[in-house]
């Protein structure tokens, strides 16, 4: 069976690729990879979507003086969180499947907001197919957002965590 490496090693080759879709078969193990359509990236529309609505409703609203001034206080918190998370470096899932924040649920999690993560660190597992994949950081710094529920489905390059760079 192909480790998690080489699985994050084809996922970055077919992503670079034109291929569509990938199927490998190994002594009874099965690895399907496809390739989602554009639409499908919901990091870069879900920022103009959320503008369009605060921009269309300001001309509406033009002759109440009140609603201009609450309209500004409305975009500076929009401009300034994304500010913030610039400097924060993401931990994405590597592949389709459930996200779990521990090994089993009598343990504890595997991290929370504030904990100090190396390259090596295994932040999560991704369970797809039955098979339990331990998710690493692959940056050192501070846990300071989790961004998977456990036991959420999670899509191929959704960020998990945010993380603080040391």
């Amino acid at each position: 069976m192909l480790k998690i490496q080489e699985i994050r090693e084809l996922i970055k080759l077919i992503d670079q690729s034109s291929i569509d879709e990938f199927t490998y078969e190994n002594e009874g193990a099965k690895l399907l990879l496809k390739k989602s359509a554009p639409e499908a990236v919901y990091s870069l529309p879900v920022q103009p979507q959320a503008d369009a609505p605060v921009q269309a409703a300001a001309p509406a609203q033009a002759a109440n003086h009140q609603a201009e001034q609450v309209q500004p206080k409305a975009e500076e918190k929009q401009t300034s969180a994304p500010a913030q998370d610039e400097n924060l470096v993401k931990i994405t899932s590597p592949m389709v499947g459930t996200f779990y924040a521990a090994s089993s649920p009598e343990s504890g999690n595997y991290v929370e907001i504030g904990s100090k993560v190396k390259n090596d660190s295994v932040v999560c597992i991704v369970e797809a197919m039955k098979l339990f994949n331990e998710i690493e950081a692959e940056t050192k710094g501070e846990i300071v957002e989790i961004l998977a529920e456990n036991g959420q489905l999670v899509e191929y390059g959704q960020p998990l965590f945010l993380v603080k760079p040391e």
